[in-house]
């Protein structure tokens, strides 16, 4: 009786909600193509009470349907009846790892409006109301013959802690969780991972793990992963204390587990991938919410390192979000905007080049975006696959849409999330509300001749010296006691993520071990528990000099606020 009270009461809260939000009319009047490109239009922010809300109920696939393609092409399931599949990953040999994962349990809600989210939220989850299928897993597909169909299919690890990215280096597979890095040993044709993994690096994590997906992508010269970690908040709500080491991207050294914050300002960053001519690092980021149905976009940009890209106290450059106190005048000087805007609130998360697959033109020198659809205005914006045509590296023109299809009036058959190139060229698309990977190939049925792993480097980076290199690109750091820094890099006052590199044998500033894992499969401890000096007071001891990092940039877990714990209701976290 109590359930069902309490589901009367939000259901009754709900409808008000909706209610509400339906009064405004900016978003069936405002242009979204005004927002996509390097200059999007930025209305003037709306104080609302409750934000726009509008929730595709997820009703999945029914026999013979899928998604829509331009002509041209052929799309079919790759595979079905997954778990919430978020990312796709192509090895070298040709196999593919999807990702499946949901979002840890036990996040906190410290606002009202928290509950009645959390709940229309649930519904653009999927499935039935009955018993789901186990997810938190890494399965591997296999097309032996090259044919576009799956011959094989393994679970490859089981029981992990809300898995997202992943990389392949020198016979490791790594696995960013929801706390961690774990590396894994595995060797190509390997249907099952059975050793423990060791920690390469404890990660931002629980208890609130309000962004929890943790992206992976490895530098052109293998030495570095670059690893994603989002906000804990909507815009700091909750305080900076909680956002240590968040809404950021590190680089993390392969062999040591030494890190550094690389870039920063970065709500909620996904989709990191590698130019593969220019060798530069790119992601897609989801902006904030509760500035109105159309702020503020959701971007794709290069990643400079050492830039600061705004997140919390401004947006698009210079754009100060009067919410956020107290203000810092200082941190928005120093903000830079992104490169593309993708409009607002589409919920970008995944990102893949097209050059070296087998799409042919116009198709054949951009990126593919999935964008998992929006949540919070009056009409729904994204749901698709995207492709953006790139001209010297760079975005030049407009988007063409991809893969549609996911929608049916206010219902949605699924939501696309990470996307791939398969080991024959063609497109791959997890989609976790419809719990199937979609293949997009060109057809006349042309592929590659060889696969082209995800992790593959660059071609034309081998060899060359950071001279030869755009700006952006990632080149090898220092090794620790060489040159004249001796391992640190000074940086400007208050900018984030250019506070210095670490020594390579050196944890990350405040960095605290992970407790050890219950016997479930759960993340193990670390493999380290010292910290430097400096670590506990914000500053770093290198050689002599103390590197002060502002109090976003310190890495250490988040402290639990007062407040209800929310059970694992959907995976929704844009």
């Amino acid at each position: 009786m109590n359930r069902f009270l309490r589901t009367s009461a939000l259901a009754s809260t709900a409808v008000i909600i909706f209610a509400l939000a339906g009064c405004s009319d900016e978003g069936d009047n405002f242009d979204i193509s005004t927002q996509i490109g390097p200059d999007p239009a930025l209305p003037e922010p709306q104080s609302q009470l409750l934000p726009d809300l509008k929730v595709a109920e997820v009703v999945g696939w029914q026999e013979g349907e899928t998604p829509t393609v331009p002509e041209g092409f052929s799309v079919s399931a790759y595979a079905a009846e997954l778990a919430n599949p978020r990312t796709v990953h192509t090895l070298p040999n040709g196999d593919v790892l999807v990702v499946q994962g949901k979002a840890p349990a036990g996040k906190p809600l410290e606002r009202p409006k928290d509950y009645i989210r959390g709940w229309i939220m649930s519904l653009s989850k999927g499935g039935d109301g009955g018993p789901q299928k186990e997810s938190n897993l890494i399965t591997l597909l296999r097309d032996s013959d090259r044919d576009g169909a799956v011959d094989e299919r393994h679970d490859l690890l089981t029981g992990l802690n809300s898995p997202f990215g992943v990389a392949f280096a020198d016979n490791t597979l790594y696995v960013a969780a929801a706390d961690a890095i774990l590396a894994y040993p595995y060797e190509l044709g390997q249907n099952e991972i059975s050793d423990d993994p060791r920690v390469l690096t404890p990660l931002p994590g629980g208890p609130i793990n309000h962004h929890w997906t943790k992206d992976l992508a490895l530098s052109p010269d293998g030495r570095f992963l670059y690893a994603s970690v989002g906000s804990n908040s909507n815009a700091a709500e909750r305080g900076m204390e909680a956002e240590k080491g968040r809404a950021a991207i590190w680089q993390v050294d392969r062999e040591t587990g030494a890190a550094r914050i690389f870039a920063s300002g970065l709500r909620n960053p996904n989709g990191l991938t590698f130019h593969p001519e220019t060798g530069v690092l790119w992601t897609v980021v989801n902006e904030r919410d509760e500035l109105g149905p159309n702020l503020v976009p959701d971007y794709m940009t290069s990643v400079q390192d050492g830039a600061f890209y705004g997140w919390p106290w401004s947006y698009f450059g210079d754009h100060v979000d009067e919410r956020v106190h107290p203000p810092r005048p200082d941190m928005v000087e120093q903000s830079i905007a992104p490169d593309y805007s993708l409009s607002s609130h589409v919920a970008a998360l995944g990102m893949t080049f097209s050059m070296g697959s087998a799409m042919p033109e116009p198709f054949a020198n951009g990126a593919f975006v999935g964008e998992h659809g929006s949540w919070n205005r009056t009409n729904f914006n994204g749901y698709k696959v995207i492709y953006i045509p790139f001209e010297n590296g760079r975005p030049a023109g407009m988007p063409v849409d991809m893969v549609t299809g996911f929608l049916d009036g206010d219902s949605a058959r699924g939501r696309p999330v990470g996307v791939g190139i398969d080991g024959t060229g063609a497109l791959l698309v997890a989609d976790d509300a419809g719990n199937t990977v979609w293949r997009v190939a060109p057809a006349d049925g042309t592929t590659i001749p060889q696969p082209i792993a995800t992790d593959q480097s660059p071609s034309n980076a081998a060899g060359t010296t950071s001279e030869d290199l755009p700006p952006g690109v990632v080149t090898p750091a220092p090794e620790a006691g060489s040159g004249p820094d001796a391992g640190v890099a000074p940086a400007p006052s208050g900018a984030a993520g250019t506070t210095g590199r670490l020594p390579a044998d050196a944890n990350p500033p405040g960095v605290i071990p992970a407790e050890p894992a219950p016997a479930n499969g759960q993340t193990p401890p670390a493999s380290t528990s010292e910290t430097p000096n400096g670590a506990a007071t914000g500053g770093e001891a290198t050689d002599g000099e103390t590197v002060t990092r502002p109090a976003q940039q310190q890495i250490a877990p988040a402290v639990q606020p007062e407040g209800a714990v929310e059970d694992n209701q959907s995976g929704e976290q844009n």
